[in-house]
């Protein structure tokens, strides 16, 4: 059974970094999110209604949280990290191992949860090309389209419009947010806002999207749908 379009609990990770928090933003004051779990590795620290915080400081042991994560129609997955100055190996156990490990754990809890993970432009659904973080990207995103959800959906945002109020912001936002109408006036295919990312993810949920990546103009357009 679908969940209640208008009532829906989800889970958010990354809420410490500027993408998690701009969709937690959008997902507080969004009439239909009902609440709002987020799992961290430290506390986000904001007190509001809607919202239940699970410290995790070890994402490959969920053992002793399972129960906390049960009942929940959505899941917006935005924990990552960059991939300067760190191997291959190290970052496909970050961006691989530890996102599909959450994922499997709630794809049995939750087999009826919409999933959205956010990945990134340009990422490679070959997994053969020769950016590596492309290709990490690319594995983990074909990985979870095969965990049997009832539905994936792989965001590949660009540049994106700080939401008001955000707190953690990328030091290079400071410096280059101040393009973004212009950007936006000049390519508005590659860019889009964190509002817009939310609520994009939002209907993914409610309503479903025909494709199982989501570029930048399908954010887009699924946010002003």
């Amino acid at each position: 059974m679908s969940p209640d379009p208008a009532h829906l609990n989800v889970i958010i990770t990354g809420a410490t970094g500027m993408v998690g928090e701009g969709v937690l933003l959008t997902c507080l004051e969004h009439p239909a999110i009902a609440s709002v779990l987020l799992v961290s590795r430290k506390p986000y620290g904001l007190q509001h209604p809607k919202l239940k915080e699970c410290i995790l400081p070890d994402f490959m042991h969920l053992d002793n949280i399972r129960d906390q994560l049960n009942g929940y129609d959505a899941c917006f997955f935005c924990a990552g990290i960059s991939s300067a100055g760190i191997s291959e190996a190290d970052y496909t156990h970050i961006t691989y191992d530890i996102t599909l490990h959450f994922a499997e754990v709630l794809a049995g809890l939750n087999p009826n949860m919409v999933f959205c993970y956010v990945s990134g432009a340009l990422t490679d659904s070959t997994e053969k090309g020769r950016i590596m973080w492309a290709r990490v990207k690319g594995r983990t995103e074909n990985a979870l389209t095969r965990l049997g959800f009832r539905g994936v959906y792989n965001f590949r945002p660009g540049f994106m419009r700080a939401t008001p109020g955000q707190r953690n912001i990328k030091s290079y936002y400071n410096l280059i947010g101040w393009a973004y109408p212009l950007l936006h006036t000049l390519l508005p295919n590659q860019v889009s806002t964190l509002h817009d990312v939310g609520i994009a993810m939002i209907r993914c949920v409610q309503q479903g999207y025909p494709k199982q990546i989501l570029e930048i103009k399908d954010i887009n357009a699924l946010a002003k749908s």
